[in-house]
């Protein structure tokens, strides 16, 4: 049984909320980041309007993928330079959205930190990337993939899908 995405997001709230600061700002990563990000923010009080950020362009497989059908923007309206960064995705795997999220976010400018929050960490790391903030560990069997889904009341819950 999977964890309820609604308490893990609770419990990240309490995590983070002591470490904000005046300097502390959010992005969220498109499109399940992105969602937790909009959940999150509010909850933890940050004067800095969220940040959110598609980084098709900057992954070393966008060669193989290519041009999704729905591109986002990235909109950061703040000063990146400085800042303590909160970078929230959904699941982490194998490290290289948040690799690519980072060669993103230094053409922005140079955040004095940037700490990754996740949902959920999946494992299966092909790149030396942690989360410092991580709701919940789940072991996902072969052949499955883990997925974070919002529902129309913006409720956010946790997938197991394929094989």
């Amino acid at each position: 049984m999977l964890p309820d995405a609604e308490a893990v997001c609770a419990r990240l709230v309490a995590e983070l909320k002591p470490l904000i600061k005046p300097t502390t700002a959010m992005i969220g990563l498109y499109t399940g980041g992105a969602w937790l990000a909009e959940k999150l923010h509010p909850q933890l009080g940050l004067s800095t309007p969220l940040g959110l950020m598609d980084i098709a362009f900057y992954r070393d497989d966008y060669h193989k993928q290519g041009l999704h059908h729905d591109p986002k923007r990235t909109r950061i309206g703040f000063e990146v330079e400085g800042r303590d960064l909160l970078l929230v995705d959904d699941i982490l795997y194998t490290g290289r959205t948040v690799r690519a999220a980072m060669n993103e976010l230094f053409d922005y400018g140079r955040p004095a930190s940037i700490s990754l929050v996740v949902l959920a960490d999946r494992g299966g790391r092909q790149l030396p990337i942690f989360a410092q903030h991580c709701g919940t560990r789940v072991e996902v069997p072969a052949g499955k993939r883990l997925s974070m889904k919002r529902d129309d009341h913006g409720r956010l819950s946790l997938e197991l899908e394929g094989g």
